[in-house]
């Protein structure tokens, strides 16, 4: 019997003209939200302790580890809006103008009427991506691909306009928090978990959409790209209640709950880590089916899973863990690393299972990188900044060229942040905050990831060439600047509730004092 079935496969591939070796790979981008680089049980750098969170229980992403490549300085954007902007289009936000999700009052560069007294007049944002721009869909669209979103937009406009045939519209945050957009008229949010809660963050049905998408495609014998945008791990946590009780019963869990005198019954929805916990264990659940359905279907040797999130965070349940401090400075919403730098594990033909990667990569990288992947040439890409990884993943040793790229981040806008941007280059970062130009910053993150040493008066060189750098490609590609504002007002400014943060996270000179959950 076996034989016939080899024989009957062996058959019916002569007749389609092609081998299995011949077909053009899928593709499946595994987006996470506001997911901190330290924020799975998988280790970003297998030196540091605090680069991975021990309590969660996540054997899918584990798996995905061990059958494919870490990335351990992967970068994503200081906010989710922005870092979605750069998947789709390959462009640096400054390139692309789309900076933040909020900031358009109607001005043309400048939001002067959203922070009248401030030091510095921060500038507005593009609300959408530029209709002339090639986006993922479209660059694949030729080499014969179908492609599909699932979950997460939150770029505004139509996915469909951008080239998807499947897709869930112009959706933000708000799908994904079930526990509030399914209230009825002047009903509350639950204080704690309902006992019925079978879809949390929509996890169950944006993977279902998704399986049922990749069967469809495999069926019809076509190449796909699937990006699943998960809305978990965003704020508004939600999980099913069974795996909130797995994690209510840990040990270290009923030791926090005692110490911060919280019960595990009656302990609100917002407070629990349990629940935070659960999200996490239920979101590897949903990857696991992903990654299974692909085994089920026969595609998993010409299937490329790429995993990321869109943003840096700061999970305080790392501190359940005793002896575990932060390893990152600030979190979403600035360019510190703890606002940029996030988890990323590929696994696909021709990448080593259980690899890793030192080089900087950044979310902008994968338009490049998928085309090249499709069987495209990456290098007809137009007014782009990603580079394709593809060589990379396969083993290609990466030059000085690459190690020591320029990668920027830009974010001129005020929110708990003060207007700000960044360039990382190697071991190099440079931080340029608009209200105190006169504070160079400078950090090697090779032997200072927290960035608590600023070294920009020991190295003025290496901190002017950067800055150079930056300047002129802010120019080159128009990025929006704040600049001084007349009417700043110091009193009103203090005044914000804002204030005490942005101080403690903004520039400074020499060291920093860590924060207390740093030390």
């Amino acid at each position: 019997m076996l034989n016939k079935i080899s024989l009957c496969l062996f058959v019916a591939a002569a007749l389609c003209g092609r081998s299995h070796a011949d077909e053009k790979p899928n593709i499946v981008l595994l987006f996470i939200d506001d997911w901190a680089w330290n924020g799975s049980p998988v280790a970003m750098d297998d030196s540091l302790r605090n680069s991975r969170m021990p309590i969660l229980q996540m054997p899918n992403i584990e798996r995905l580890a061990r059958e494919g490549m870490k990335f351990r300085n992967a970068y994503g954007s200081p906010q989710c809006s922005p870092s979605r902007v750069c998947v789709q289009t390959g462009k640096s936000s400054p390139r692309s103008g789309f900076t933040v999700y909020l900031n358009d009052r109607g001005q043309d560069y400048y939001d002067a009427k959203g922070y009248p007294e401030y030091p510095v007049i921060p500038c507005v944002s593009d609300m959408t991506i530029d209709p002339d721009t090639v986006t993922i869909p479209e660059a694949l669209a030729p080499l014969g691909y179908v492609s599909a979103h699932i979950g997460k937009w939150h770029m505004r406009g139509n996915p469909g306009d951008e080239g998807y045939a499947l897709h869930d519209g112009d959706t933000d945050n708000n799908p994904g928090n079930t526990l509030k957009t399914g209230l009825k008229e002047g009903e509350i949010k639950p204080r704690r978990l309902p006992l019925d809660l079978k879809d949390p963050k929509l996890m169950f049905s944006v993977t279902e959409k998704a399986i049922r998408f990749m069967e469809e495609q495999t069926s019809a014998g076509k190449p796909f790209y699937l990006q699943i945008s998960h809305y978990a791990m965003h704020a508004g946590q939600e999980c099913l209640p069974a795996t909130r009780d797995k994690y209510a019963d840990h040990p270290l869990v009923q030791a926090w709950y005692k110490a911060n005198r919280k019960d595990k019954d009656t302990v609100r929805l917002g407070d629990d880590p349990a629940v935070w916990f659960g999200m996490a264990d239920d979101l590897d659940g949903r990857i696991g089916a992903v990654l299974d359905r692909i085994k089920e279907l026969g595609i998993e040797d010409n299937t490329y899973v790429v995993m990321m999130s869109d943003n840096g965070y700061r999970h305080h349940e790392l501190h359940i863990q005793p002896g575990l401090t932060q390893p990152h400075h600030a979190h979403k919403w600035w360019v510190w690393q703890g606002g940029i730098r996030v988890p990323m594990i590929v696994k696909g033909p021709g990448i080593e299972a259980g690899g890793s990667f030192a080089g900087n990569v950044v979310n902008y990288d994968f338009l490049p990188t998928f085309v090249d992947w499709a069987g495209g040439n990456s290098g007809e890409l137009k007014n782009i900044d990603g580079v394709s990884l593809a060589g990379y993943m396969a083993g290609k040793t990466p030059d000085d060229a690459f190690l020591n790229r320029n990668l920027y981040f830009h974010y001129p806008h005020y929110r708990e942040t003060m207007p700000h941007s960044a360039v990382v280059s190697g071991n190099h970062k440079l931080l340029h905050f608009y209200e105190r130009p006169d504070v160079p910053m400078l950090f090697d993150l090779s032997n200072d990831m927290s960035e608590a040493s600023n070294i920009a008066t020991q190295q003025p060189e290496q901190h002017k060439k950067l800055y150079d750098e930056m300047t002129a490609y802010f120019k080159e590609v128009g990025a929006r600047i704040p600049k001084p504002n007349p009417d700043y007002d110091a009193a009103v400014y203090k005044d914000d509730k804002g204030y005490a943060k942005r101080v403690l996270w903004g520039p400074f000179e020499g060291e920093r004092p860590l924060e207390e959950d740093e030390k």
